[in-house]
């Protein structure tokens, strides 16, 4: 008996050493382990300095000049830090409580809730300290889809998380998890508090920040904007766990839970927002810079400070957007009126062109589609005529349809565009920026250098600038309002004729260009010969006008030529700005992450014309809103303060201008379809006084309205020199040898 005794012990004692041999052997196996994974062995690990600078992704933030957030740029993260001050204490409070109750008391790895995890089978929660989830944010490209990679990125994340605890201090762990999770598709809690709540996270009530920290469960499932039911219950949850751990009392958590789920959600998409056309113009010009410069337009957390004024470019869209949509119904009234279409026959106004649509269709992508699948043409017309479901956009919002192809071709046909810029003449800062009506739907932009349209009569006023810099005429000079003809050197003659009959002849110069007269215009700037078409496009060229687009024909001086609003409105700064063109410019100064400057820019300027020619014409460009073409922008828009015009209306009412002038404000308007034979038919809805003028007018009375902005109501500054120019009629004299309708050059005498 006792020596069976003696032998179970001893086997007791040889398991014991066994068992403890391999405990020890299997824990110094796992410390190597964990040891190689530290170096490296086992896949990429970032050493403690990568540790201590987390490559994070960080989007292009770009600015209104009165710093208001116009929107980001960003490939595939909508994200932007926030510094821990920023951060509510009850929104630390809520993660705390929530995703790590130990977090004050572990280094990085919660035993304890590993281990309650392991054994309750994640019932009662992970085992993943805050810590672990930011090593996992900082670096989740390591991981893969295999499991065992997959095992080994969660060592990594314990070994990460170690280091993270060593190296930062708890509120500094919490500062990076909210400026790295993610919440959808947006990444930080900068972004979240944005686009959920519309507000800075300074600023989140303790509820907002449960539901944010709620959605950290399952972004989608629990999203506030989809599921509001859900999100509220995982809310309340929080709230829970907030009074669990004594962040706030019962009776606090009991009011905060009957509380509704109130939203103001502002998804930030390159689509939606404010300036979205301007902001497109940025990103183009940003990557050009980036590219330049070696930086990542989408990853460094550029901040681009523009010029754009946010409450400028505010009233700026709502005019487009109130006048455009009122225009809209006038076409669509129109065409049931007269039972045609817009399209015009180019030959003849008043017939519909019915090879319009057969010929666009042959360009539309279901079209060429068809044509690669090999089928005919009495298919393919099936197929274009076969109603599907599809988006469109309409002034009341983006519709949900059934239509056929052919009939959203025709319909898109007939929407009118678009394009309105606004800058300071003295400073070339762009206040307001809108390339379109819609840039989720219509994503051409109508302001750029590269959008050129037909500039009619609005070009007028750069013609009698030429003549007056060059003293051939004055203002109150009558002259003959009949026909005046150019002879070309290959003999061919060009004569212009008036849209209506002057009211007397001969009449001011000054008349002229207030009611737009062709003949007169043309008169004068016949005076210039010879080559005075050449004249007058070197005259262009000085006020920032492409002149390599268009020919020095004497068809010029009515504007025949393609021009974009962007050249115009810098051409007509000019003039405001006392004869110095200055460049328009939307960027002020570039920075990088830290605040560091990286860039800054400065207008380029020119001397266009000298100071009384400039002052001559804004005094000229003021008659025309007194009783000339644009005299709706004091009737109907109440514009009373000092303020200049030009209207424009091109060939068959295919395009309507306007430009206008302030002491410190320019603007100018195209308004027309995409095609050009599309417009109306009647000169009194296709005339720029209908069609642009409006535009300008509600944006300057929104702006002379708004005291915040503080416009001067001053007049255009008289310049202390020696005047050459008579602006005074009742005080001119008609010079004795210059008989009115003559076409000679006539020098005057001074």
């Amino acid at each position: 008996m006792v020596t069976k005794k003696k032998s179970r012990k001893k086997t007791k004692r040889n398991w014991s050493r066994f068992l403890w041999r391999y405990y020890f052997l299997g824990l110094g196996l796992f410390v190597l382990f964990m040891f190689t994974v530290s170096w490296g062995w086992w896949g990429y690990m970032p050493d403690v300095n990568e540790v201590a600078n987390p490559n994070t992704t960080l989007a292009t933030e770009i600015y209104s000049e009165d710093e208001e957030l116009l929107g980001k740029l960003y490939r595939l993260e909508n994200r932007t830090n926030i510094e821990y001050n920023d951060i509510p204490p009850y929104m630390v409070e809520a993660l705390v409580a929530t995703e790590d109750a130990r977090f004050y008391k572990h280094s990085g790895i919660d035993a304890k809730a590993l281990i309650r995890a392991v054994v309750r089978l994640g019932r009662d929660g992970g085992g993943s300290t805050i810590s672990q989830q930011l090593a996992k944010n900082l670096f989740h490209g390591v991981e893969t889809d295999r499991t065992v990679n997959r095992i080994l990125k969660k060592f990594k994340e314990w070994i990460i998380a170690v280091k993270l605890e060593r190296q930062y201090a708890k509120h500094e762990i919490v500062t990076m998890y909210f400026n790295t999770v993610r919440w959808g598709n947006s990444s930080g809690i900068k972004s979240a508090a944005k686009t959920f709540f519309n507000k800075p996270v300074v600023s989140l009530n303790p509820e907002e920040a449960a539901v944010l920290v709620g959605m950290l469960r399952a972004p989608s499932k629990y999203n506030p904007y989809r599921n509001p039911e859900s999100a509220k219950l995982v809310r309340n949850v929080v709230l829970n766990q907030m009074e669990k751990y004594e962040y706030i009392t019962e009776s606090t958590c009991d009011s905060l839970k009957n509380l509704e789920l109130v939203l103001d959600y502002n998804f930030s998409s390159h689509n939606r927002g404010m300036a979205t056309y301007f902001r497109q113009q940025v990103h183009q010009y940003m990557k050009k810079w980036c590219k330049e410069n070696g930086f990542n337009i989408y990853s460094d957390g550029l901040k681009v400070y523009t010029t754009i004024d946010s409450k400028m470019q505010e009233y700026a869209e709502a005019a487009v957007e109130s006048h455009m949509h009122t225009l809209q119904n006038q076409l669509y009234r129109e065409v049931k009126r007269t039972k045609l279409k817009p399209w015009c026959d180019p030959e003849v106004n008043w017939r519909e062109d019915k090879n319009y649509i057969p010929k666009h269709v042959k360009r539309t992508w279901q079209y060429k589609q068809a044509k690669e699948d090999g089928l005919s043409e009495s298919e393919i017309t099936a197929k274009m005529n076969k109603p599907v479901p599809m988006r469109i956009f309409s002034w009341n919002g983006t519709i949900d349809t059934v239509m056929s192809p052919i009939d959203s071709l025709k319909y898109y046909k007939q929407i009118l565009h678009a394009g309105f810029m606004a800058m300071d003449p003295q400073t070339g800062n762009i206040k307001a920026w809108v390339g379109g009506i819609n840039f989720s739907h219509f994503q051409y932009d109508h302001v750029n250098k590269r959008a050129t349209r037909q500039v009619g009569s609005t070009f007028k006023p750069i013609v009698y600038a030429r003549a007056i810099e060059d003293q051939i005429i004055q203002p109150c000079e009558l002259i003959s309002s009949g026909p005046v003809t150019f002879e070309g050197e290959d003999g061919n003659t060009w004569t212009p004729k008036n849209s209506s009959k002057p009211k007397a002849d001969p009449l001011r110069i000054y008349e002229g260009l207030k009611h737009s007269h062709n003949t007169m215009t043309a008169r004068v700037m016949k005076r210039m010969e010879p080559n005075s078409p050449l004249k007058v496009k070197d005259f262009s060229d000085k006020l920032g006008i492409d002149t390599k687009k268009f020919m020095p024909y004497p068809s010029i001086c009515l504007g025949t030529m393609d021009i974009s609003v962007y050249e115009m409105v810098g051409a007509y700064g000019a003039i405001a700005n006392g004869g110095v063109w200055t460049e328009p410019i939307f960027i002020t100064r570039i920075e990088d992450k830290h605040g560091n400057v990286l860039a800054e820019f400065i207008p380029k300027t020119e001397e266009a014309m000298n100071k009384q020619t400039a002052y001559v014409m804004c005094k000229m460009l003021q008659k025309v809103p007194e009783g000339g073409t644009a005299t709706r922008l004091r009737t109907r828009y109440g514009i009373g303060f000092p303020v200049g015009g030009k209207t424009g209306t091109t060939q068959n009412n295919s395009d309507g201008w306007f430009m206008g002038i302030a002491p410190e404000l320019v603007g100018g308007c195209w308004v027309g379809a995409e095609d050009r034979t599309v417009h109306f038919r009647s000169t009194t809805y296709g005339q720029g006084a209908n069609m642009a003028l409006p535009i300008f007018g509600l944006f300057m009375k929104s702006v002379n309205k708004d005291k915040n902005l503080k416009l001067s109501d001053d007049d255009f500054t008289k310049p202390d020199i020696e005047f050459t120019i008579e602006t005074n009629c009742s005080e001119y004299k008609q010079p004795t040898n210059n008989t009115a309708g003559s076409d000679e050059i006539d020098p005057f005498q001074r």
